[in-house]
């Protein structure tokens, strides 16, 4: 079984990172991953038609052992990415994802909060890894209005009692993000990156700590303090300098007063909000200037919400716009997850658990970015009358396509000929798109 000849190049862009049989390796593990209904390296090898030609065990190996680098493959597919990146600044979308898994002796694995099972009321945890992410937001010529998420940089976190069983230095899940942006912000020291993340990457571990080329917007508490920048020190003045200026209303008080009305695009709807914003410094970064933004919807029973951005001179709308951009990489979680088996690999070891899952995402930025300059022409919809608007492929239609046109390219190499033979072609198509 092989991949499609534009998708075998895209993977040969990858090539520079690793040795030459690990690489080998890596093709076919694609390829089975790909293709296999489930993601353990047993199924991979079966679904890529070598299983029996070469021992299992060395595919084990590939992930436990292998001498390349997770970091440097994603960096790798960051720059087969950069030609369809903005100038200007680079967009990236920070979170963390849970996934399940079974088993005591497996790496890493703790109770995690569970976002799926819990409710406002209920808190559940689950048994699994906690995966911290970030990706590359872009947008394809094809749908300029669409914006993907595409992985790139991953770190598994450890809670307190996991790290103490591994024997490693407990890290929080804003410091592994910070690890990764400046692992990002190195390999682009001439380029300007913007991160989008929630509240819970937006406090002061990550905002005092961002790299010098990094900006980020975030959520921002109701209550929270906010001062203007200190005045100059006027000459002969007594005493300590002021580290804060004057204290400046919270988001909650700034709704108070006279608002702006807006109408808001945002999430595939329209909403009128109330608005105020100001520009202010946090209490943990007096020195750092932010635009807050302080949003009351005016209908939908959603709850008053405050936000910052370190890109002070922005407006109040783009602000709002950047964080409605994070909301991508929640699809990428559930597209990962579902189409490409991101909590299926059953690697127990520490570099095994820290290396096979993550394929999953860097397998998804591939497909996306593969469909979106070259597998789009041939795609085809099948056709389902009562479904007429479906406006674009989703990743199931992209990765579809992809083992069609893989399928497609080794099978039509029959060059069957004569009476019937358009029709017996027609027919292993359509078996192909079902199959797909």
């Amino acid at each position: 079984m092989n991949l499609h000849t534009s998708f075998e190049y895209l993977l040969q862009e990858l090539a520079m990172v690793m040795t030459q049989p690990s690489f080998q390796n890596f093709v076919t593990i694609v390829t089975g991953w790909i293709f296999a209904r489930r993601r353990t390296v047993t199924g991979m090898l079966v679904a890529a038609g070598v299983a029996g030609q070469r021992h299992h065990s060395a595919f084990h190996r590939f992930f436990a052992e292998g001498a390349w680098s997770l970091d440097a493959l994603g960096l790798a597919v960051f720059r087969l990415l950069e030609p369809l990146l903005p100038p200007e600044q680079i967009l990236v979308a920070i979170d963390d994802t849970l996934a399940r898994k079974r088993g005591l002796k497996v790496f890493g694995v703790d109770m995690h909060h569970d976002p799926l099972l819990s409710s406002r009321r209920k808190a559940i945890t689950n048994w699994g890894h906690s995966w911290v992410v970030l990706g590359v937001i872009v947008r394809f010529p094809l749908w300029p209005e669409r914006a993907f998420c595409l992985p790139i940089l991953f770190r598994l976190y450890l809670g307190h009692k996991a790290a103490k069983r591994a024997s490693l230095v407990h890290r929080t899940r804003p410091e592994l993000a910070v690890q990764m942006l400046r692992v990002l912000c190195g390999h682009g020291k001439n380029r300007r990156f913007h991160a989008l993340c929630d509240s819970a990457y937006g406090g002061q571990s990550v905002l005092c700590e961002l790299p010098a080329n990094c900006d980020v917007t975030s959520r921002l508490v109701m209550d929270a303090r906010l001062y203007a920048l200190p005045e100059p020190r006027q000459p002969g003045t007594k005493g300590r300098p002021r580290k804060r200026g004057q204290q400046l209303p919270t988001p909650h008080e700034m709704l108070q007063t006279r608002a702006e009305r807006v109408t808001l695009n945002l999430y595939g709807r329209r909403d009128s909000v109330r608005l105020v914003h100001t520009t202010a410094c946090a209490y943990a970064a007096p020195n750092r200037l932010l635009r807050v933004v302080a949003v009351e919807p005016m209908s939908g029973g959603r709850k008053r919400q405050a936000f910052y951005s370190t890109c002070h001179a922005a407006t109040a709308v783009e602000v709002l716009t950047w964080y409605a951009l994070r909301w991508s990489i929640e699809v990428t979680f559930h597209d990962t997850k579902t189409h490409l088996g991101f909590e299926e690999p059953q690697g127990w070891t520490r570099r095994a658990a820290e290396r096979t899952a993550p394929i999953a995402m860097l397998l998804y930025s591939l497909v996306v970015k593969w469909f979106a300059t070259e597998g789009h022409r041939h795609y085809r919809p099948l056709q389902q009358t009562w479904y007429p608007d479906k406006p674009h492929a989703s990743f199931s239609d992209m990765l579809a396509t992809l083992r069609r046109r893989s399928l497609h390219e080794q099978t039509f190499v029959w060059g069957l000929h004569g009476p019937g033979s358009q029709k017996i072609l027609q027919t292993i198509e359509h078996v192909l798109a079902l199959a797909a």
